[in-house]
């Protein structure tokens, strides 16, 4: 019987214990579902969800783990009934007591009540005397224990009373002690809910509410611009006006850098985003000042499409076929810079399939080309000169280059010996071709341009000095006076109409928008010589048979004046010194009558190609010359390999680099170095030498300076300048504008273009033009930009 009576509280107790945990499992389940009905009105999960699931996860860590039966499925659906809510995040986030309302809303608040009485009547006879009894039933000492507390009050007992105490409990409840123990201490529930919490689906949840729940960047104050920002942003953009005032640009930046201060910038940097940032911090000031209005004016919703004097109809940015249009001042056969180095150009640059070249060269009728053309050469269409210019061409580089020819109507000025346009030299580029402009010659072909700005119908337009003009008149009646206006015109003309000025050297004058780049190569022909003479020096043969030689177009400004005053002045130094010139030019009578009145040495010969055989022979190359921008004839005769002695100027800056290039700065040095050039012998040029003086090179350096590589790519500027010129605006774009629009009022005006030098009738083309060109009609009036 005593068995039996054991037996019997034994199996009600374990009865008891599986009822318990079946209890526990429904309760746990019944938790879960009310949490779901709750998530529906859930409107404040945003970035604190990964902080209540752990919450969650620490709450339901004592459960049993069959009660977690819910499907990834049943999850999901979560999820969607939750994005309704979504919309709500963002502003009840922002509310102080966000914290204290989410957890209000997920603590779980149902207790698992556990009703333990069949325990009381099974073991109440079999409790030691002195055992505390707990009274689960409702009354007046008794209350009823969640699962937390009943487990929580075991631990508690254990661990006061000790082995003693545990001993003296029902072998059951001792067993259940036990077993709870262990569960606690391999929390095995903690590992399953930790597999589920690293899941791929929690973790998908958790990115995919939190992109869409982020903080708003837009929702942070940006500070409003100080006084000393205005002022430097009003400076700063002031200097195409101050600078046709005279101030200079550097005056400018100091004071722009002054007035924007080291420490505000920082602080805008630190609200900026990680990509402007990074994007910023290889930039200027400028552009630091530029991205910090920008940023305010943004934060007010405003965007900027453009003033009074933009206009946005350009190249259509859905072809993928560009267009580059070069627009020069001279054409073959007259040989000089402006014809020769712009066609070069053309064919280098349509080697890419990247995009279509157009040559456009003046148009001259036919008595202008007898004054211009030498050897009486003339043309009596536009169809048989180009046959001549590509003949000529594909006889120097060895390729036939595919770019298109086009004429534009051109007349001949006596005074400044110069072609200058008629009409408007931009209607002969098509408007579906006026893609990027390059301007050579920017200040001649503009002086007198009426007509479209070169701005408006071109995304980027280049311009690239050729000349150092104010050089040039200085050297006449009242020069300084003159080069004084020429000087402001040229800044005008090229701030209105360029985007970006290329000048060769730093012996040009400094215009706005300008970076300094030598972006003309050599002639193929004559790197080919070179390489020839260097062979035949190589097996012991002598390639230079003759001394020193000049070759230039014969007129004062090319460097005569200079070589004769040098060499009148140390005749006696260079006794025996013989120099062979070869050239031919309007100043040739005077040139000559003044080397026989100082009786120098000097041997005149007609003018000749560089590349001719009779010139391969000498070994020095001697050019005093400091009106050149960069001298042509310099470059070839260091490509053929001979010495070049020329004085240290800007103009030669570039060729300093070369062993073979002697430069001198006094009249005493030069006499040093031409007897070092006649008692030795040329260094050979080294590939790297070779490369650096070909049009391969040039054109590399022209793209990147001029920023057409990254305008062929769409990226000019790095989307950095269009990023800021959407939100605001540019006072330098207005004063650009207005000049361009001043320009086209006072070049309309013929009693004006009169009075400074203009050729009449060149406001419009001609008749003479039109038949020779095939135009319809002589234009009367040019289209304003659309206003």
């Amino acid at each position: 019987m005593a068995t039996s009576s054991q037996t019997s509280p034994s199996s009600n107790a374990f009865s008891f214990i599986s009822k318990g945990w079946r209890e526990v499992r429904d309760s746990a389940d019944a938790d879960l579902r009310l949490m779901r009905d709750r998530a529906n009105s859930f409107k404040n999960l945003a970035t604190s969800f990964d902080r209540e699931l752990e919450n969650f996860f620490n709450s339901t860590s004592t459960f049993a783990v069959p009660a977690i039966r819910s499907s990834p499925q049943t999850e999901i659906d979560f999820v969607k009934k939750l994005q309704p809510k979504l919309s709500e995040i963002r502003r009840a986030y922002s509310s102080p007591d966000f914290s204290k309302k989410v957890l209000e809303k997920w603590r779980p608040r149902s207790r698992i009540r556990i009703d333990l009485s069949a325990i009381k009547n099974a073991i109440v006879s079999e409790v030691e005397d002195g055992v505390e009894i707990l009274d689960f039933d409702r009354g007046k000492r008794t209350r009823t224990l969640n699962f937390k507390e009943f487990w929580g009050e075991w631990k508690r007992e254990s661990e006061a009373d000790g082995e003693g105490q545990s001993a003296r409990d029902w072998e059951p409840i001792r067993a259940l002690k036990t077993t709870l123990k262990e569960f606690e201490r391999r929390r095995s529930s903690v590992e399953i809910f930790d597999g589920f919490k690293n899941s791929e689906f929690v973790e998908k949840l958790k990115s995919g509410l939190k992109s869409m729940c982020m903080e708003p960047q837009d929702s942070k104050e940006v500070p409003p611009l100080d006084v000393p920002e205005l002022l430097a942003s009003f400076v700063r953009q002031s200097e195409p006006f101050l600078d046709q005032l005279g101030v200079r640009k550097e005056v400018c930046e100091k004071i722009v850098e002054s007035l924007y201060s080291k420490r505000k910038n920082q602080l805008f940097l630190q609200s900026l985003s990680g990509e402007e940032t990074s994007a910023l911090g290889n930039g200027n000031i400028n552009d630091e000042l530029d991205l910090r209005i920008a940023s305010v004016l943004q934060s007010t919703g405003h965007r900027y499409d453009g003033g009074l004097w933009t206009e946005h109809a350009k190249h259509d940015p859905s072809s993928t076929e560009r267009h580059i249009a070069i627009v020069t001042t001279a054409s073959l056969p007259w040989m000089t810079g402006t014809a020769v180095n712009p066609l070069f150009r053309a064919a280098y640059l349509s080697q890419s399939a990247k995009q279509k070249v157009t040559l456009l060269v003046p148009w001259l009728c036919m008595s202008d080309q007898e004054l211009v053309y030498p050897g009486n050469l003339t043309f009596s269409s536009p169809e048989e000169q180009e046959v001549y210019i590509r003949n000529w061409l594909e006889e120097r580089i060895g390729f036939k280059p595919d770019f298109k020819v086009s004429f534009y109507p051109g007349k001949f000025s006596k005074e400044r010996r110069s072609i200058i346009p008629a009409g408007d030299t931009s209607q002969f580029i098509p408007s579906k071709e006026a893609d990027i402009a390059i301007l050579e010659e920017p200040e001649h072909l503009n002086w007198y341009h009426h007509g479209r700005r070169w701005t408006d119908k071109f995304s980027h337009v280049v311009g690239i000095v050729h000349t150092n003009y104010l050089e040039y008149i200085k050297r006449e009646r009242n020069g300084a006076l003159q080069a004084f206006f020429v000087k402001h015109i040229n800044n005008w003309v090229t701030r209105a109409y360029c985007h970006k000025v290329l000048r060769l050297s730093a012996a040009t004058q400094d215009l706005p928008k300008s970076d300094i780049c030598n972006v003309h190569g050599v002639n193929p022909k004559f790197l080919k010589i070179g390489e020839k003479i260097a062979a035949e020096r190589e097996v012991g043969q002598k390639a230079f048979t003759k001394g020193a030689y000049f070759l230039g177009k014969m007129v004062w400004a090319k460097g005569y004046k200079e070589l004769i005053d040098l060499l009148a002045k140390h005749k006696s130094n260079l006794d025996g010194f013989k120099l062979d010139v070869f050239g031919n030019g309007e100043d040739a009578h005077e040139v000559q009558s003044a080397a026989r009145r100082l009786d120098l040495n000097l041997n005149f010969q007609k003018g000749r190609d560089h590349a001719d055989d009779s010139l391969h022979g000498y070994k020095v190359f001697i050019n005093p010359s400091i009106s050149d921008v960069l001298c042509t004839a310099t470059a070839e005769a260091l490509a053929m390999g001979k010495f070049v002695v020329c004085a240290d100027h800007p103009s030669n800056q570039f060729f300093m680099s070369f062993p073979n290039c002697l430069t001198y700065k006094t009249s005493e040095d030069f006499v040093a170095k031409v007897k070092e050039a006649l008692a030795n012998e040329p260094h050979p040029l080294t590939p790297e030498q070779r490369y650096q003086l070909s049009w391969e090179a040039a054109t590399q350096r022209f793209m990147e300076y001029s920023e057409l590589d990254k305008t062929l790519k769409g990226e000019k500027d790095g989307g950095k300048a269009v990023a800021r010129s959407v939100s605001m605006p540019n006072l330098s774009e207005v004063v650009d504008g207005g000049l361009a629009f001043a320009h086209y009022c006072l070049t309309g005006n013929e009693f004006l273009r009169l009075c400074t030098g203009a050729i009449p009738g060149t406001r419009d083309y001609d008749k003479q033009h039109c038949k020779d060109l095939h135009l319809l009609s002589p234009q009367v009036e040019n289209p304003i930009y659309g206003w």
